[in-house]
């Protein structure tokens, strides 16, 4: 069969390399943004979504590249940043052939991005991927993978959760305490369970009225509207569907003082981390509260390969980072999302200063050091 993978570079400024793939005969059109690989491969989820146009995918899949350069900087996985996002309703276009085609466009970049399971694209879907490169991780335990990430996601979550308590509260219970989880995928479920065996009184949204139906069967969760889920008195908002959604709209509207969440790209401008910390809301940086699946799939780079204990460890450092960010905060009298962005690139600097002084100190060939 003849591929009609058409691959076309989309110049960036700021990021390593941004490519679009269109396959007509697969009905594949997708993104790959690779921010920056300084600290190794860029790794990140393949996100399907029915975006309104390639305009509004390439404003996602940028914030989400980025995002991930700063997530796995903080967390210290040892890999870069990058995303991908296949343009399309999965109900209407996911097939083996489109994976295929998204695994042959995946394999061009030759390693400089390796994916993984996000929105609307599963572990089963990365095994088709896996059939045109290698360069896919997050597989089934069987395959020797760390298999899904969502439930080490939602922990990581979890514990943040628990920790943005005790900041604020003075005891970091979940007893007693009410909880808005906006999304009730497969994060915000797992997130919705530890919450309520810790004790919480938990309320979701969620467009899927059946899953709603089915969590609050299973584990007494509360289903409210979506209208009504941003604006709820609770002490916790937890924010797990797409991100953006806080703004100069939203903002206004919320009733906690906490908002921690498994969302990526939460802020739609940086200046809404600021319109948070002015109405006295503590934020929880996205990239470092949901940061345990991207930790737990870069345990299978590690010598040895995938070992879940060596995963769990790094999550459990997810509290004391976010301590580590708050009291930066409060001490420079900056909002939170701009201490960890502060963190996180000074993280990349060091590094790739690092690198251009090891390039430097190497003699150029056929010389040798006096």
């Amino acid at each position: 069969m003849t591929d009609t993978l058409q691959i076309t570079d989309i110049p960036v400024a700021g990021y390593e390399r941004v490519v679009r793939g269109v396959d007509p005969q697969s009905g594949l059109h997708a993104i790959i943004a690779v921010h920056d690989t300084t600290l190794g491969p860029a790794l990140g989820g393949l996100r399907m979504w029915p975006y309104a146009s390639e305009e509004e995918a390439l404003f996602d899949v940028k914030r989400l590249s980025r995002g991930m350069t700063y997530k796995s900087a903080v967390a210290k996985t040892g890999l870069g940043g990058g995303k991908a996002v296949i343009l399309g309703d999965p109900k209407k276009v996911k097939s083996e052939a489109l994976y295929l085609a998204m695994g042959r466009l995946v394999d061009s970049l030759g390693g400089k991005y390796i994916t993984a399971e996000d929105v609307n694209t599963s572990v089963a879907d990365l095994e088709i991927i896996r059939r045109a490169t290698k360069h896919v991780t997050g597989l089934e335990r069987k395959d020797g993978g760390s298999g899904n990430p969502s439930p080490y996601t939602a922990y990581g979550v979890f514990l943040g959760i628990r920790a943005a308590l005790g900041w604020v509260f003075g005891d970091d219970s979940c007893k007693g305490r009410k909880i808005a989880i906006q999304g009730t995928g497969a994060v915000g479920s797992a997130l919705a369970k530890r919450l309520v065996d810790a004790g919480a009184t938990v309320y979701g949204a969620d467009r899927n009225e059946e899953r709603l139906q089915q969590l609050q069967k299973e584990i007494g969760l509360v289903p409210v509207s979506e209208s009504e889920i941003l604006s709820m008195q609770c002490d916790v908002f937890a924010p797990c569907a797409l991100g953006a959604i806080l703004n100069d709209e939203s903002i206004p509207k919320l009733n906690t003082p906490i908002v921690a969440g498994a969302a990526n790209n939460l802020l739609l401008e940086p200046r809404h981390g600021k319109v948070l910390a002015d109405r006295n809301v503590l934020y929880a940086p996205d990239y470092v509260i949901n940061a345990g699946g991207i930790i737990n799939v870069s345990v299978e780079f590690h010598p040895g390969g995938y070992d879940e204990k060596v995963a769990l460890t790094k999550i459990e450092r997810i509290p004391q980072a976010l301590k580590e960010l708050w009291t930066i905060a409060k001490e420079e009298r900056i909002p939170p999302s701009d201490a960890a962005d502060r963190l996180a690139e000074r993280i990349v600097a060091d590094a790739r200063g690092a690198k251009k002084d090891a390039a430097c100190s190497v003699p150029p060939k056929g010389q040798r050091r006096g």
